[in-house]
């Protein structure tokens, strides 16, 4: 099986491309499934109920998220309605949404997809090594015909990726990072055949800081002032990861860093 997971779409821009472009690459490239993170995708910070509807008509199989998920009031009813919406499983409980679901297409094997995120430099929450461990333990128990596992792994550094990536290695299919919004260059695969790299990158304004207007953000560094962020303009480029996925094992085969220039 053939996926792509697409960085986080970040704002109009982002959005925009993947509708534009996202058939003519799933032709290209033989996809038979396409994933994303889509915590920035509205106004370059949050998601709307609005915001999810379009990527998922732009031909979106399922989309993850991270920290910034809750900024917008309908996401949380939104999420309790649409399955292949998820939020960082990690969360405490008694919020909205599910921490990981299974997509399935017809004629391809089921896939599971789970989110979690990051406490390095993040908002303290519950443990993501603990909580990976609860979800393949549910899917073994009640799902264990789902071999192929997806984890994105929203979070800021680099190291905590990579512990996870080691702590899962051959019980997942791939451990995804995001967040950073900048496309790491150590895609690879592990020694038990999990497929691991440290971050996606961005679907967004590449003339950016992290795909946000570069002005407000220089006066924020030399100042020290507060400043409204703004999504930029300008050319996009879509970033993420091509996986190559053994359907009867759920190891990982191949995978390669992707980027497409609007």
């Amino acid at each position: 099986m053939r996926i792509l997971y697409l960085g986080d779409i970040v704002g109009r821009p982002g959005r925009v491309a993947v509708k534009k472009h996202l058939p003519g690459i799933r032709a290209a490239e033989g996809l038979d499934m396409v994933l994303a993170n889509a915590e920035n995708a509205s106004g370059g910070l949050g998601l709307t109920a609005e915001g999810a509807g379009e990527l998922f008509a732009s031909g979106l199989d399922g989309l993850s998220s991270g920290n910034h998920i809750w900024k917008y009031r309908d996401m949380p009813s939104y999420m309790q309605r649409e399955p292949r919406l998820i939020r960082p499983a990690n969360f405490p409980p008694g919020l909205p949404g599910r921490g990981f679901t299974v997509l399935q297409k017809p004629g391809l094997p089921p896939v599971a997809l789970i989110n979690l995120m990051g406490r390095t430099y993040m908002q303290a929450i519950d443990c993501p090594f603990r909580a990976a461990d609860a979800i393949l333990a549910e899917l073994d128990a009640a799902r264990p015909e789902v071999k192929i596992r997806l984890i994105d792994f929203h979070a800021e550094a680099t190291s905590e990726k990579s512990a996870l990536g080691w702590h899962l290695d051959g019980r997942v299919s791939a451990v995804l990072g995001t967040h950073t919004h900048v496309q790491t260059a150590d895609a690879r695969l592990l020694k038990s055949g999990t497929a691991f790299m440290s971050d996606l990158g961005m679907c967004g304004p590449t003339d950016s800081c992290l795909g946000m207007d570069v002005q407000p953000i220089l006066r924020k560094f030399l100042t020290a002032a507060p400043e409204r962020f703004e999504v930029a303009d300008g050319p996009v480029s879509l970033t993420g990861a091509i996986l190559d996925i053994d359907d009867t094992t759920g190891q990982a085969r191949e995978i390669r860093a992707w980027r497409f220039n609007v």
